[in-house]
């Protein structure tokens, strides 16, 4: 897991070193990271109908997903967003990372949408109302789908999550759905918000079930 600020954590090179690389403590595994790359591909592409031609990650840190996205997709156009001074520095120019979070999305200004929005372990370091900040302008900017991948207070992190819970904020997964259910983005599963218009072209059984 990673990435939003919280007090007193520095997401610098030492931070990234012992979560991504390791042996001994790594958790972030690029195995696991290329799966959830290739998952978001193809769910972005099935709804959108057509092959994704760019990729917006929020929370990004080093940019691991940019390699995994070109080796699928060459041509993509991708854009990484992190807070943190190292990973702007060290991966700015060959992965195009840039300065920005998850917050200032709607400060910040996008010549288009994205076919795939990511934001992957980092929701869960936010406070609460940087959530909803972004959230505000998140359909704007989603083109295809959102593939929002995070823990919430629902998860076992006594015994099933290992990581980093250091600033980690206990919501609830339905206040997350009911937040992303009032973007007017429409939930399909496994993480997945596609745009309202996209939407339409899928199934009931590919749509999640909507609240009772």
């Amino acid at each position: 897991m990673k990435k939003d600020p919280a007090p007193g954590k520095l997401y610098d090179e030492a931070y990234f070193r012992k979560w991504y690389r390791d042996p001994q403590k790594r958790l972030v595994r690029r195995a696991e990271v290329a799966r959830k790359a290739a998952m978001a591909v193809g769910v972005a592409e099935h709804v959108l109908g057509r092959r994704v031609a760019s990729v917006l990650d929020v929370g990004c840190g080093e940019g691991a997903w940019f390699p995994l996205l070109r080796a699928l997709r060459p041509k993509l156009r991708y854009l990484g967003l992190d807070t943190s001074d190292y990973a702007v520095r060290r991966f700015g120019r060959s992965r195009n990372v840039r300065q920005g979070s998850w917050g200032q999305l709607s400060e910040l200004r996008f010549d288009d949408p994205f076919d795939l929005v990511v934001c992957s372990d980092a929701l869960h370091y936010m406070r609460t109302s940087e959530v909803v900040l972004g959230l505000e302008v998140l359909p704007e900017l989603v083109a295809g789908v959102a593939y929002l991948d995070f823990l919430s207070a629902d998860d076992d992190l006594e015994t099933g999550i290992e990581g980093d819970l250091v600033g980690f904020k206990m919501r609830r997964a339905a206040w997350y759905r009911r937040k992303f259910r009032e973007t007017g983005l429409v939930e399909c599963g496994l993480g997945f918000w596609a745009a309202s218009d996209l939407a339409l072209r899928l199934t009931a059984v590919e749509r999640a079930p909507g609240p009772k």
